[in-house]
C-alpha cells in the first residue's frame, strides 16, 4: 500500500450553528481514484473547498506527502501541485478555448500571465501557449482550440475545463461532478479519460452519478450530515446497509 499523497484528518467545520463537517478523514494516495459521494447537504463541497483553500476548517489537520503543513491558500494550490474543476464549468465565455485553458497556467509563467495574454511578453505567450495546446490534446479538444467558450457544447465545455485543470500538470486533479448533465456516451468518455489520467496523477472526485464511481474509483468515502458513514473499495461500501440507507436507495441492494 503506497503512502498517502493527501491525509485530511479529523476535519470538522461548522457554519454559526450548522456543523457542516464532523471529525471527517480523508486519504489520497499515488495513482488512485477516490470517491466522495453522499445526498445533498452531507459535505461533500464544503470538504474539497477545505482542500482548496476556500474554507478554513475549525479543526482538523492536513498532510501532504507525509508531512503536516497548514490548510493551503488558494493561491498556493498550484505550487503544491493542486487542481480543481467547477461543478458549474466556470470558463470566460468572451474568450477563445485556447485562452481559457492559458488561465490555469498563470502561474507557470514567471513574468505574469497578463503580460503573456496581451502578447508583451513573447517568451512566456509561446510557453503558455505549447502548455494550453497540450493539455486541450490530452482530452481531445486541440481542434476547438479557436473557438469562443460560449460558442461550445455542453459536453465540450467540460472537456475544456478538464485541460484547464490539467494545464498546470498537477499531482491531484480534483473533479467536482464531472459527469453532471452529460449524456451516456459522453459519460464513457468521461470515465476513459480519468481513468487514463491516474497514469501520472491521483484524482479526487465528488459525483452523484453511481454508473461513474463504481466505474473509475478505487475507494469511496461516504458523508452523510456531515460524519463519514463508510468507506474502502466501492464494492464493498456499495453494500453497506448505511450507505444503502442513506444514498443509494433500498434498489440497488
Amino acid at each position: 500500500m503506497s503512502a498517502a499523497l493527501l491525509h485530511a484528518k479529523g476535519v470538522s467545520i461548522s457554519f454559526g450553528g450548522l456543523k457542516a463537517l464532523h471529525d471527517v478523514h480523508l486519504e489520497l494516495r499515488p495513482n488512485e481514484v477516490v470517491g466522495v459521494i453522499g445526498p445533498n447537504g452531507a459535505g461533500k463541497t464544503t470538504l474539497f473547498n477545505a482542500i482548496c483553500g476556500l474554507v478554513k476548517p475549525d479543526s482538523g489537520k492536513f498532510e501532504f506527502e507525509g508531512k503536516e503543513r497548514s490548510w493551503p491558500r488558494t493561491d498556493e494550490l498550484i505550487d503544491l501541485g493542486i487542481s480543481r474543476t467547477l461543478q458549474g464549468v466556470g470558463l470566460f465565455p468572451e474568450l477563445t478555448v485556447l485562452e481559457n485553458v492559458m488561465v490555469g497556467a498563470q502561474k507557470l509563467a514567471k513574468t505574469g500571465l497578463i503580460s503573456a495574454a496581451l502578447g508583451t511578453n513573447k517568451r512566456d505567450e509561446e510557453i503558455l501557449r505549447d502548455k494550453a495546446m497540450r493539455a486541450l490534446d490530452r482530452v481531445y479538444a486541440g481542434s476547438l482550440a479557436n473557438r469562443r467558450a460560449d460558442t461550445l457544447a455542453y459536453p465540450d465545455t467540460k472537456r475544456v475545463s478538464i485541460a484547464r485543470a490539467l494545464v498546470s500538470e498537477p499531482k491531484i486533479l480534483m473533479l467536482d461532478e464531472p459527469a453532471g448533465g452529460l449524456g451516456p456516451q459522453d459519460i464513457e468518455w468521461m470515465n476513459n479519460l480519468i481513468r487514463n489520467l491516474t497514469a501520472t496523477m491521483s484524482i479526487l472526485i465528488v459525483e452523484h452519478h453511481m454508473d461513474v464511481v463504481m466505474s473509475v474509483c478505487d475507494r469511496l468515502y461516504v458523508l452523510n450530515f456531515g460524519e463519514v458513514i463508510a468507506s474502502g473499495a466501492a464494492e464493498t461500501v456499495r453494500r453497506d446497509p448505511a450507505v444503502i440507507a442513506a444514498y443509494l436507495g433500498t434498489g440497488v441492494a
